[in-house]
């Protein structure tokens, strides 16, 4: 253990609710948990066998295909891990690897009976640390949950811990497979963090149903369809929107089924992935409206900070803000997510707390996660 409180880089994977692929990030950390750069990044997709797998499950799968499901995905994301490790440079030492894991299943806690959340994330990291050498710190999700949270967003503590400041709110938002949000205020006051909605998931979803791509690159197909403003108002009629924080949601609730169940079935396809793009910036925008007014920095990570039309939906949304990628901040879009496990890992190695209560709702700071030794 020593040798992780000197400084080092750690390794972090996530594979979102797209399930495109795995994004890996070497993040240097000083002794202290202060964050320096991306050493190294690398994203490397599913093979369309086991995305396709993982896109099936759902509350009928049986337990056989989940424990087969974990064993490869794990085989996934110690590839991933290794690859990465090799680019790292000499001086630098590899202390652990943070998972993620692939979320199959997240609920949180049910605001009208009291029901406890659950989450669950596969990708086995027993055998990641058998693969790499490496101690993995994996499950961060679970131990918020115990604690009365949701267990999402996580991410907020890593934005917090690396952009708060004092004299400017700033807002961090990922459009991931869900859009989440950070609003980091200029007066020290709490963190507050959600998730707003549906992103990619359901844009992906569409284009893989209409297009047979895996998505729609920079958003040129939406941009060239017409937003069906009676569509745009049954999906934002749904009450996540109007619900208030603590909440969190995943694609166990917005998926396939719930967007059909909003159409008519008359509507032009590229109408309906322009309505999509719309629905994300719009509830986006309001989220960051709710939060005491939209800050005037607003800067987005995921895998939309790379989608154009998106991007101008959510500009158009936020007039008077500065609308940009966290590449500003001098950090990859498309890895701070990835940065965020590798940041929770030495977290959890070195007993400070990884969730926020303001953002997850849990009844008190939690340390987070489990530690598998190689």
């Amino acid at each position: 253990m020593s040798e992780r409180g000197a400084e080092g880089g750690y390794i972090g994977l996530m594979s979102g609710t797209s399930v495109d692929g795995i994004d890996a990030a070497l993040l240097r950390l000083g002794a202290d948990g202060a964050v320096g750069d991306i050493v190294a990044s690398a994203w490397s997709p599913l093979n369309d066998a086991l995305a396709a797998a993982v896109h099936e499950v759902g509350a009928e799968t049986p337990l056989h295909r989940l424990c087969e499901l974990d064993r490869r995905l794990a085989e996934a994301f110690a590839a991933a891990a290794a690859a990465l490790r090799q680019q790292a440079p000499a001086e630098l030492p590899v202390h652990a690897v943070g998972c993620h894991g692939q979320t199959v299943w997240h609920q949180g806690p049910d605001p009208t009976t009291g029901e406890p959340g659950h989450s669950l994330q596969l990708g086995d990291p027993n055998r990641i640390a058998s693969r790499t050498g490496l101690p993995v710190v994996a499950d961060f999700r679970r131990r918020d949950i115990a604690e009365g949270g949701h267990g999402a967003p996580l991410a907020p503590t890593f934005h917090a811990h690396c952009w708060e400041q004092q004299d400017e709110a700033v807002a961090v938002v990922n459009l991931g497979g869900i859009a989440n949000l950070t609003l980091l205020p200029a007066d020290g006051g709490p963190v507050i963090g959600f998730d707003s909605g549906p992103a990619n998931t359901l844009l992906d979803a569409w284009a893989r149903r209409h297009l047979g791509a895996p998505f729609d690159a920079d958003g040129t197909w939406a941009a060239s369809g017409r937003v069906d403003a009676a569509l745009l108002a049954r999906l934002r009629s749904d009450p996540y929107f109007a619900r208030p924080a603590p909440k969190s949601t995943g694609r166990e609730y917005f998926n396939a089924a719930w967007l059909l169940k909003h159409c008519q079935g008359t509507e032009e396809p590229v109408d309906v992935q322009a309505t999509l793009a719309e629905l994300t910036a719009s509830t986006v925008a309001d989220a960051l409206h709710a939060g005491g007014g939209t800050p005037r920095r607003v800067r987005v990570c995921g895998g939309g900070a790379r989608n154009e039309h998106l991007m101008r939906r959510l500009q158009a949304h936020c007039p008077g803000a500065d609308v940009a990628s966290t590449a500003v901040l001098g950090m990859d879009p498309d890895y701070v997510e990835a940065a965020a496990f590798a940041w929770l890992a030495w977290a959890r190695l070195h007993g400070h707390p990884g969730n926020l209560p303001s953002v997850t709702g849990a009844r008190r700071p939690a340390v987070l996660g489990g530690v598998y030794a190689p």
